[in-house]
């Protein structure tokens, strides 16, 4: 049930169901199963309807949106996507979220900080959310390229939009939808001036792509590379805290 409280405490029911569709996905496989339907039918070719018809499918479950248990943990930064920790590494933050752009809000400082780069393949749920709580200072789009998100040098070429959040204390956070090989339209949720809680959908990038967060400074990782990150549920860092960890692929 949305918005139920769930704890390790074993408080709360919980139990496996289908997850609902986006809305976004529901009108493309409705498109892909008319049009199958009409070749198995219509036309009698089976070569193409039945092709079409499994495809169906596929485009219902890239778009599937399950409910996540969020952790309210005021210092946990959660992983804003589904998929595979590809790149840790100390950059700048992107231009776009440091420099004054006329709101009256000052921007991320420069600096070198921690990015996590996360990959998605059209295998992961493409549903983005919000790494903290708090107001929506800047969602900026740019387009670009389309080459292999899981590419270093995608971050500054490839389409995407960078989005930013303050919260209540001040604190900003920055991060980045970056749109693939096979991804050609990044879907916005919120807008400059909106509140959002930790964890609330944001956005979501159409067949493979990849999100960079931009951590804190003086704010390491609390994840490694190769791991699995569940957007809304991974925590991927504690704010203010220092220290890196290792792990063993196995």
């Amino acid at each position: 049930m949305a918005g139920e409280i769930l704890d390790n405490k074993g408080r709360g029911g919980v139990g496996w169901e289908w997850p609902a569709i986006h809305p976004e996905g529901r009108k493309l496989g409705l498109i892909a199963v008319a049009a199958s339907l009409f070749f198995l039918f219509a036309l009698d070719w089976a070569i193409i309807g039945w092709p079409l018809l499994f495809l169906s499918f596929g485009v219902f479950a890239f778009f599937r949106d399950p409910e996540r248990v969020v952790p309210q943990n005021d210092a946990a930064i959660i992983a804003p996507a589904d998929g595979i920790v590809t790149l840790i590494e100390e950059v700048q933050p992107p231009v776009e979220l440091q420099i004054d752009d006329g709101s009256g809000v000052a921007g991320l400082p420069s600096g070198l900080v921690t990015r996590i780069s996360i990959f998605m393949s059209v295998f992961d749920v493409h549903i983005n959310r919000t790494p903290i709580g708090g107001t929506v200072r800047r969602v900026v789009y740019i387009p670009g390229r389309f080459m292999n998100a899981e590419l270093d040098k995608a971050s500054e070429e490839n389409e995407r939009q960078h989005i930013l959040i303050e919260q209540t204390d001040g604190m900003k956070l920055g991060f980045t939808q970056i749109a693939g090989l096979v991804a050609r339209r990044i879907v916005p949720f919120v807008k400059p001036g909106d509140m959002v809680a930790k964890g609330q959908r944001v956005g979501l990038i159409r067949f493979g792509s990849r999100v960079d967060i931009y951590l804190p400074a003086g704010t390491d990782p609390s994840v490694m590379i190769g791991q699995t990150t569940i957007a809304g549920e991974t925590v991927i860092a504690q704010i203010g805290q220092r220290g890196l960890i290792e792990g063993i692929a196995q």
